[in-house]
């Protein structure tokens, strides 16, 4: 039997990861996609991290490459598209990974610089990554590109507050709030204007996750110890009190990268145990 995405080719930009204990989206996203028979493209800023994932796929049989690139940069994107297809002749799937909540605050504290950088990489970067393998994907007349979004995007915020949860609209991710909303936005519009050329464009909104960029980050600024953390971010999750994990986003985006999803355009699919229905 072949997997589901036999002789494709993925670019994951964001392939890398945080440092952590546990997976981070991109490089599961990665392992699935060489489990199921895709070459891939590792894009990420900290080259070692995308070696890393490298190392990984191969160690499992897989064929992959690593290509250091800053998704704000224009020129970064082109090379990331142009490495790929000069190494496997083609790019079939994109996945937009990159995603930051750094120097991030609540919209009265926020710097500008912090808002500034905030939606230059989760937002601009995502535009111009997608602007530099459209070309490609239209002259193979099909291509699928998927979206890293986040529930905070339609549903309001978790602030931890030393023992206590916030979930106070807009207390304390602005700017990576915005961000992702707009990302939402890019998605539909790419996906109106990409199906006459046989491209697929959809977002996942991931929930609470335990992965390094959500966990470590989040211990961090609140000076709370993990396991406190984790029963916390449980809690909000009605499915199983249980938050996801990068794996649950990777099924996610193996899904919509196949051809079971070929009727599939334009999704913003929440990933999120049911948090999303919490409202009021």
């Amino acid at each position: 039997m072949t997997g589901r995405l036999e002789g494709r080719v993925a670019l994951i930009a964001g392939g890398g990861q945080s440092p952590g204990q546990t997976v981070g989206n991109g490089r599961a996203t990665a392992l699935t996609f060489a489990r199921e028979g895709a070459k891939l493209a590792i894009a990420d800023i900290d080259p070692a991290s995308a070696e890393e994932t490298v190392d990984q796929v191969r160690s499992k049989g897989g064929e992959a490459f690593a290509v250091q690139a800053d998704v704000t940069r224009p020129g970064d994107c082109a090379r990331m598209a142009s490495e790929t297809v000069k190494r496997y002749g083609r790019i079939d799937i994109l996945q937009n990974n990159v995603g930051i909540g750094t120097g991030d605050s609540g919209p009265a504290e926020i710097t500008v610089e912090a808002w500034r950088l905030i939606l230059d990489v989760n937002l601009t970067g995502m535009l111009l990554t997608t602007q530099k393998v459209l070309p490609v994907m239209h002259k193979q007349g099909s291509g699928v590109v998927t979206n890293l979004s986040s529930m905070i995007s339609i549903t309001s915020d978790v602030v931890v507050k030393g023992s206590a949860v916030d979930q106070s609209e807009g207390a304390g991710q602005v700017a990576y709030r915005v961000s992702k909303s707009a990302v939402n936005s890019l998605t539909e519009s790419l996906a109106m204007s990409q199906a006459p050329y046989g491209i697929r464009v959809n977002a996942i909104l991931p929930g609470l996750m335990q992965t390094p960029n959500a966990i470590e980050a989040v211990m961090e600024s609140n000076d709370i110890a993990r396991t406190e953390l984790n029963r916390i971010r449980d809690l909000q999750v009605p499915l199983g009190g249980k938050q996801g994990t990068a794996w649950d986003v990777a099924n996610a985006s193996l899904f919509l990268a196949s051809d079971e999803a070929r009727f599939v355009t334009g999704v913003l699919l929440p990933v999120d145990g049911g948090q999303s229905l919490r409202r009021g």
